[in-house]
């Protein structure tokens, strides 16, 4: 289950955005949830699936359906901000049920003690830090029949006998992902995950896992490996196309940390789409890296029914780029976005200030490139030490954290700011920032010029701009 309470994207592990609070942002399936309960089903175990967030359920609505259901184990996924109120919960369901309780998260990904004890475990039988569909079945298999050894299920912490906490090894990833079943999207309530403009149900479809860059910001090289593990451009088709013919769906984001960084394995699936029957009857949107990038891919995807490229520029300093890692520049950001806009593609940029060493001239750098480039949608956050990364320990060496980063989320970061800028004057900086991109006459003409004949898009527009200007001045 995702517990009642705010918006987060709980299944994206090194992202886990607070969608109440973002500017543009709309729920994501809960694919983890999906995959848990496939491997799951497929040894034959009894499974509920329940999204009570995204439903905006009450306590009292998950109790009463505990009540009537009478698990014999629970799986929650929680996030690093609300990781306070997600063991509340827990340890509530554990007193009413006696369930096996199971709390899965990129924050248990072979965690600092330090960070451990800080939280009321008492009531918690497992913690699953790594990929939840190589992990879930095996430890059901071991609670309830008896089979295999728990010290053989990697990245999980778990309790002996004497109530002690034990973890099996990690950085231990599965390679077959052919081999895993598609999310169990007949337990998801579809119609929850939709494209943001025009509100149609949208799947996500994980095409692969791992990472191999080295941002000082990311978990993703941590939980999934440096390593890219890809799903055959096959497998992938298949799914769509379960998607599209048993669930109706049309409508796809590709989770991938950069889909694009394998030119020949997107050319492979955009070739498939274009020849299949799903040709010009899907669209799709997905996440990439500025480099490798290559205006051909681009173009490709476009043709087989991309109509959204999103980047993490993250900076228009080249001095914050090669600090954090990114393995980019300002240049190969701004061709980026160009090409992308040739080949038709609406672009998505992300950009993260409050590193430790920025000051408002790297901030100012930021802002000019994002109105240089003018993508059509973009989203600043601030910068955010999770457990296990190196800016956690930059910002721990430096003394700029105001406050343990649990509990702590993108917009509101547990840094106290960096070495030359308060937290105030971050937060003044995002703000208007935004405010002057969102609300240049140029860009609101150009937004209505777009979807004059399309109402539905029109009214979510405006409602992602109030959204965006309450946000700002709460």
């Amino acid at each position: 289950m995702y517990p009642p309470g705010p918006l987060f994207q709980r299944g994206e592990d090194r992202c886990q955005q607070n969608i109440d609070d973002g500017s543009a942002q709309a729920m994501r399936a809960c694919n983890d949830l999906g995959y848990a309960a496939a491997v799951l089903l497929r040894k034959n175990y009894n499974v509920k699936l329940r999204d009570y967030q995204t439903e905006f359920c009450s306590e009292a609505d998950m109790f009463r359906e505990l009540e009537e259901y009478q698990p014999d184990m629970v799986m929650i996924s929680v996030t690093n901000t609300t990781i306070f109120d997600d063991i509340k919960i827990s340890n509530r369901i554990k007193e009413k049920t006696n369930a096996v309780m199971v709390l899965k998260g990129a924050i248990f990904y072979d965690p600092e003690q330090a960070m451990l004890d800080l939280l009321d475990l008492s009531k918690v039988d497992y913690l699953i830090g790594g990929e939840v569909d190589f992990a879930i079945d095996l430890i059901a298999d071991y609670e309830f029949h008896n089979k295999g050894n728990i010290e053989d299920v990697d990245n999980i912490l778990y309790k002996d006998a004497d109530g002690n906490i034990k973890r099996t090894p990690f950085h231990v990833w599965g390679q077959d992902l052919d081999g895993q079943p598609f999310p169990a999207r007949q337990l998801m309530n579809n119609a929850l995950y939709t494209r943001p403009d025009t509100d149609e149900p949208m799947a996500t479809i994980q095409t692969s896992r791992g990472c191999p860059s080295n941002c000082i910001f990311c978990l993703s090289p941590e939980i999934s490996g440096k390593k890219v593990r890809f799903r055959s451009p096959q497998n992938v088709m298949d799914e769509m196309t379960e998607c599209y013919e048993k669930f109706g769906i049309r409508n796809f984001f590709f989770k991938a940390d950069t889909f694009t960084i394998n030119a020949q394995w997107v050319k492979e699936l955009c070739t498939l789409i274009i020849n299949s029957p799903l040709h010009n009857k899907i669209a799709f949107t997905a996440n990439s890296r500025v480099r490798p990038l290559a205006k051909e891919t681009l173009v490709l995807m476009k043709e087989a029914g991309c109509f959204t490229i999103a980047f993490g520029f993250e900076s228009g300093s080249d001095d914050t780029l090669t600090k954090v890692h990114k393995g980019a520049t300002v240049a190969e950001n701004i061709q980026a976005c160009a090409w992308s806009k040739e080949a038709g593609l609406t672009v998505w940029g992300f950009f993260v200030i409050g590193f430790p060493w920025e000051t408002k001239e790297h901030i100012m750098e930021t802002k000019k490139l994002i109105f240089q480039m003018k993508p059509d949608f973009i989203e600043i956050t601030l910068a955010l030490p999770f457990y296990g990364t190196p800016l956690y320990n930059m910002c721990k060496e430096d003394n700029l954290l105001a406050q343990s980063v649990l509990g702590s989320d993108f917009f509101h970061s547990s840094m106290k700011g960096t070495k030359y800028l308060s937290m105030e004057e971050l937060l003044k900086l995002r703000r208007n920032i935004l405010l002057q991109y969102y609300l240049r006459p140029s860009y609101i003409f150009k937004k209505m010029g777009e979807c004059i004949t399309h109402p539905k898009i029109f009214l979510n527009y405006c409602k992602y701009g109030i959204k965006l200007v309450v946000n700002l001045f709460k």
